[in-house]
């Protein structure tokens, strides 16, 4: 980044902290100018200024690359984890303290790659956490390696010859292990990215996030350019309580379909756990 960059981009952020949704703002956020992460920052910021959550009560946990910043930006607790493993750490933190706002925030190779394993069983046990899945389609923080989400044919450090390697579709994932909210976005549309985090936040069980987040520096591929050519909206009549036909939207390619999947309101962890309790202290009276 060069200076003429880096002053553009810190006199931007300056000017932001005289908002009010500063309140949210630990230390100024160090992504590229232009990275698509920090459209999910700020709407992480509006969506708990809007719902009022106390910062003692708001937790964010991350793995290892460029979204594993998100906790050094954000008032409140904490947890950069290792990589892969922000899911187990926001499970125990949850079951620990049902009271607090937990969220989950990490990129297409901490969650579906290394941290892919941990997916599956966060997501069937409906655990009450909101998981912000930032897609750039490549391995930014080591500079540019490709990474599950990244397309056949893309060149790269660690695949100078095209990668051979089917992409993962993170909401496809979410939707077919079970998940009780799952949406994609894309960090062009601003208030969109907001408001699905806000209804995230807002929803009891487990919900999913997949923000294409273009990485402007080291993927040249995938960009806002190329995402602007094949996203779309999801038709006037669709209902997101099909999770036959969300996987099947969530699948299409052209378009590429942004908005909320699917929204389903079952029993969360938390829940079993007390209906746990209550059993035993009704076999203990009795």
């Amino acid at each position: 980044m060069n200076s003429l960059n880096k002053r553009a981009v810190l006199e931007g952020l300056e000017r932001a902290k005289i908002k009010n949704k500063s309140k949210w703002r630990d230390i100024l956020p160090t992504w590229c100018p232009g990275c698509g992460h920090f459209t999910a920052l700020n709407g992480l910021y509006e969506a708990a200024l809007d719902l009022k959550i106390p910062e003692k009560n708001f937790v964010v946990v991350s793995g290892i690359g460029c979204s594993g910043r998100f906790p050094f930006f954000i008032k409140g607790f904490g947890f950069h984890a290792l990589h892969g493993r922000a899911l187990p750490i926001a499970t125990g933190i949850k079951i620990a303290n049902p009271e607090l706002t937990v969220i989950v925030v990490g990129g297409d190779g901490d969650g579906v790659g290394i941290g892919g394993g941990h997916f599956p069983h966060a997501v069937r046990n409906n655990l009450d956490i909101t998981y912000i899945l930032l897609d750039n389609s490549i391995y930014g923080l080591t500079k540019g390696q490709v990474s599950p989400t990244s397309p056949v044919g893309m060149i790269s450090g660690t695949t100078p010859y095209g990668n051979i390697a089917r992409p993962i579709n993170p909401t496809t994932l979410a939707l077919a292990y079970g998940a009780t909210f799952v949406a994609r976005v894309f960090s062009r549309e601003r208030q969109d990215v907001s408001d699905l985090i806000k209804q995230a936040l807002q929803h009891k069980g487990f919900s999913l996030i997949h923000d294409l987040s273009p990485c402007v520096e080291f993927n040249r591929l995938i960009t806002y350019k190329s995402w602007n050519q094949v996203v779309g909206k999801f038709p006037e009549d669709y209902k997101a309580d099909n999770r036959t036909l969300a996987l099947q939207y969530a699948e299409s390619k052209e378009p590429v379909y942004l908005g909320l999947f699917l929204k389903e309101n079952i029993p969360t962890f938390n829940d079993h756990v007390k209906q746990i309790f209550k059993k035993i202290d009704s076999t203990e009276k009795s």
